[in-house]
């Protein structure tokens, strides 16, 4: 048993909250080992005010800490798995995929706003704006509610909250996830259902990377897996590979397990608001990445990819 390990995490709030988790968990299992927590900067915490697609969209958040693994300054790295490229970087592993918190969207109001008896995107007031730094979630506004007025919304968690009650926009859209780990769960107006606004591939759940031949650690961070959310995840993020996507696409995907069977949901946007490509797929959980490559194959023959060839014309 290693009696030493350095986690890197980033610096924001969240992150560090995801890293301490891991912390205590591991602790709890392993008290002997002396766990500590090494703070990363990366390229979307340092550039943290220009928009997501001039930085660039993946590994943004990742790539830093992933070359600290691999230069052994650190020896586990915890990321929101939505921000981990479908690609696994090289000498790298994903030990463990945690436990999924609640994967959906959330509509968070202005504290001094209007008053609406039942919150959601379809009762906001027309020409209500919107903040969001999304693709996956303003095309979704844009399908929806054509009438909004979205506009961009970077910073953590407490950053956003903070632009809102300022005055900035009359709503925003954050994880649920993440409202919810920082304590923030009170400021969540509805939480959005899938059948309304798909989730990003990986939402909720934490991706606890390492050496790929460090098997005692691989070993000591298995026990922090949750099989039926690798299935899932499995599944969301063969489809996103089979798309050739990432965050900075309007591509969006979620998994449920039961019984030891999947329903895996997908969709594509285009630049046109009314056009959406939404499939699904079901089977058995042990087949969760063929079933993710069927489903994204299925979204681009009917058409997914001349949607996704025209975001990326479009510098997106």
């Amino acid at each position: 048993m290693k009696s030493h390990l350095i986690i890197g995490s980033r610096g924001s709030k969240l992150a560090l909250w995801q890293a301490q988790w891991v912390r205590s968990q591991l602790l709890a299992l392993y008290p002997q080992t002396d766990v500590h927590i090494e703070i990363i900067k990366t390229t979307g915490d340092v550039m943290k005010t220009e928009p997501l697609k001039i930085i660039g969209g993946k590994g943004v958040f990742t790539k830093e800490l992933e070359e600290a693994l691999l230069d052994e300054r650190i020896d586990v790295a915890v990321h929101s798995l939505k921000d981990l490229p479908t690609m696994v970087t090289e000498g790298l592993h994903i030990a463990a995929i945690t436990e999924r918190e609640d994967p959906r969207d959330a509509l968070v109001l202005r504290h001094d706003g209007p008053i609406i008896e039942n919150p959601s995107i379809v009762n906001l007031r027309e020409g209500a704006i919107v903040g969001t730094s999304s693709p996956r979630r303003l095309a979704q506004l844009k399908h929806l509610r054509p009438d909004l007025s979205i506009r961009e919304l970077r910073g953590n968690v407490d950053t956003r909250l903070r632009k809102l009650d300022a005055g900035a926009y009359d709503a925003v859209i954050l994880a649920a996830a993440g409202l919810r780990r920082l304590g923030f769960e009170s400021r969540i107006s509805a939480a959005i259902s899938p059948l309304e606004m798909l989730p990003a591939v990986g939402q909720g759940a934490l991706g606890i990377e390492t050496r790929a031949f460090d098997a005692e650690t691989i070993e000591l961070l298995s026990t922090l897996d949750h099989p039926a959310t690798r299935a899932a995840c499995t599944a969301e993020r063969a489809m996103l590979r089979a798309l050739g996507g990432g965050c900075q696409l309007p591509i969006a995907g979620h998994a449920n397990t039961h019984a030891g069977q999947l329903r895996l949901e997908g969709l594509v946007a285009g630049l046109n608001a009314g056009v959406i490509i939404r499939e699904a797929i079901e089977g058995e959980s042990s087949s969760a990445q063929n079933m993710g490559h069927a489903l994204g194959t299925r979204l681009l023959q009917r058409g997914a990819e001349s949607l996704l060839e025209m975001k990326l014309m479009q510098g997106d």
